[in-house]
Formats: C-alpha cells, sequence, structure tokens
C-alpha cells in the first residue's frame, strides 16, 4: 500500500496522531470517542500496516499497534521539496514537477523556512490530504455498511416475537 493513499483519510491521520501521543494502543483505545465500530478501525490499521505506518504486537491477548516513523521520511521530503518551490522567487518558466516522488533535499537546505519568508500555509489551515474527498466515498461506503442500524418501528428477530413453530 501506498505511504500517500494511507494517509489520504482523516481517520486514518487520527490514528496515527493518537499513536504518536499515546504511544501503543489496542483497537478499543483506538475506537473510543470515533463512533466507529472496531472492525472498521481494525480495516484502518490493516490499511495502515500495509504501508509501513503501524506495527502491531500481541502481547497476552490483546494486540497492541504502534506508530512506525520510517515510512514518513518519504512525506517529509516531498512537503520540503514542494514548500521550496512555493518560496522561490517565481520564474518565467512554468515549473512542473516528475510525477513519482522527488528525491530528498539537500542536506545543506533549511528544514524550515526562514522566519522572515512568508509561511506556505497560516498556521490554523492544516493541509490538505494528496487526493480529493471524493476518492474517500467508498470507505465512507465500507464503514457504514459495518454499523448496524435497526431502523425506527422494527424490532430485531428474537425468539419472543417469531411465531413459527420449531419442529423435531
Amino acid at each position: 500500500m501506498d505511504v500517500y493513499a494511507a494517509l489520504a483519510d482523516p481517520v486514518r491521520r487520527s490514528l496515527l496522531v493518537q499513536l504518536a501521543d499515546e504511544g501503543a494502543c489496542r483497537v478499543a483505545d483506538l475506537t473510543a470517542g470515533r463512533g466507529i465500530s472496531r472492525p472498521a478501525v481494525s480495516r484502518h490499521l490493516r490499511v495502515l500496516g500495509e504501508a509501513g505506518l503501524v506495527r502491531g504486537q500481541d502481547v497476552g491477548r490483546e494486540r497492541h499497534y504502534r506508530l512506525e516513523t520510517a515510512p514518513l521520511g518519504e512525506v517529509v521530503d516531498y512537503a520540503r521539496r514542494l514548500a521550496g518551490a512555493a518560496l522561490a522567487p517565481p520564474t518565467d518558466e512554468p515549473s512542473v514537477l516528475p510525477a513519482d516522488v522527488p528525491p530528498a533535499l539537500p542536506t545543506d537546505a533549511p528544514s524550515a523556512p526562514p522566519t522572515d519568508a512568508p509561511s506556505v500555509l497560516p498556521a490554523d489551515v492544516p493541509p490538505a490530504p494528496p487526493v480529493g474527498e471524493h476518492v474517500l466515498d467508498a470507505l465512507d461506503l465500507e464503514v457504514r455498511r459495518t454499523v448496524r442500524e435497526h431502523r425506527p418501528g422494527e424490532a430485531p428477530h428474537t425468539a419472543a416475537t417469531d411465531n413459527t413453530e420449531e419442529t423435531a
């Protein structure tokens, strides 16, 4: 799985933030307060694991997930390249970035823009995901399918409400 595709979903990004803040967590801990089911969180963790962003470790009967930061180096290098292009003086030639992930900036390049340079994004605006929101519609549908909702007025099937007789 591509790191960029894994980071495209806001739920997966929030899971990574929680793992970065709290350290290793169980699925139950990661599900609390999200409004989605444990199976949905498990599927998100599977995608993040395929991208190498999380690693699960069995601890007794539980599985604890922790953040793996090595794959994020590619994203950081890419963001630095874009930030460097945005801060460069304009030229007459259009700048076209290659389709593949660009190489890292030279080590002598500053890791952050100088304080007197204009900011690429305001501090209170989070960066947009590298894909459009329409790409995430399929995942939203998958998550909704995993949540069982009972329609108002419909009773769940139980033995007490079943009018059929069982025969031996």
